[in-house]
């Protein structure tokens, strides 16, 4: 239910399903206190084709949305989509990781040295695309860098 829930979340134009995602993540009073340990919350970027293509990224509004409500540091002035790529979605497990290199930057390391980051993602398939992330993040020195997916695939 929840898988079916991001991808209309993601792909059909239901923007407005994050704040129902986010209030389900922050009922839960195990997961609660987990995200009030760190420092920063980062989305996953998108590039910016496929930002206009749909309109909004979706971690985005996610991420944003749960700094918001627990008093959290947010930013996405760190790391950046610098290619347009072939849909992880669309491709085998095996090819993903070949895809995704290289497509993301570091930008304002200063800003994350030594600080808890948790990287926010939608759907955690291969992990191909949060490793990346954290390995460009790493660059930064951070204290830790935590993964919050919202569901598996």
């Amino acid at each position: 239910m929840i898988r079916k829930i991001i991808l209309n979340y993601k792909f059909n134009e239901k923007a407005y399903l994050y704040k129902t995602i986010v209030n389900f993540l922050l009922k839960n009073k195990k997961f609660f206190p987990i995200i009030k340990s760190y420092d920063t919350i980062i989305p996953v970027p998108i590039s910016s084709k496929r930002r206009r293509e749909r309109g909004y990224n979706q971690s985005e509004l996610i991420a944003r949305e749960i700094a918001k409500r627990l008093e959290i540091e947010y930013t996405k002035e760190c790391l950046f989509k610098t290619k347009n790529i072939v849909e992880q979605s669309k491709l085998k497990k095996e090819d993903r990781q070949i895809n995704i290199q290289g497509v993301y930057q570091l930008r304002n390391p200063e800003k994350l040295e030594n600080k808890k980051i948790l990287l926010v993602d939608d759907i955690y398939t291969t992990g191909s695309t949060v490793n990346e992330c954290c390995k460009i993040l790493g660059q930064a020195k951070p204290k830790k860098i935590g993964v919050l997916t919202i569901a598996k695939d």
